[in-house]
């Protein structure tokens, strides 16, 4: 509220300046968008990290153990493509999400088990499909170049 002292108020991170106290609500919800868009990145980055392994792991372990070719699910051409490619998209789509991090989730107010469902579908499948996607992609392309 605005009636602290100075040093109180000017360490806050947010400032009620007409100590109205019907602006908590306001804050709660950027707090939840807040929240809603670390977890929703951080679902992403890791069901895209899970993705990735399926290129790198079989591409990097394949000379020594053979029996991994099983695991390279996307038929990428080469251990060498396989890990340039990964990377590559690493490249573009971290670049992609700053916008999103930035711009933040947009906060519905519905019950907490069907958010969660939505938000998994969205961000967790979709990390998971755009990585397989992407660099099956490059993949094709750094095969047609090298």
């Amino acid at each position: 509220m605005n009636t602290g002292t100075q040093p109180a108020r000017e360490a806050a991170n947010i400032i009620d300046l007409d100590s109205n106290p019907t602006k908590l609500l306001d804050i709660v919800e950027v707090g939840k968008q807040i929240l809603m868009t670390r977890g929703n990145l951080t679902t992403f980055s890791i069901s895209n990290d899970v993705a990735k392994y399926f290129a790198i792991i079989p591409a990097m372990m394949l000379s020594i153990y053979p029996q991994l070719g099983v695991l390279n699910v996307m038929h990428l051409a080469s251990p060498y493509s396989a890990i340039l490619s990964a990377v590559i998209f690493n490249a573009i789509i971290i670049p992609m999400l700053v916008p999103l991090a930035l711009k933040g989730t947009k906060f519905r107010p519905m019950p907490a088990e069907k958010l969660l469902i939505h938000n998994l579908l969205i961000y967790g499948v979709g990390g998971i499909i755009a990585p397989f996607i992407g660099i099956k992609a490059i993949d094709m392309v750094v095969g047609l170049i090298v």
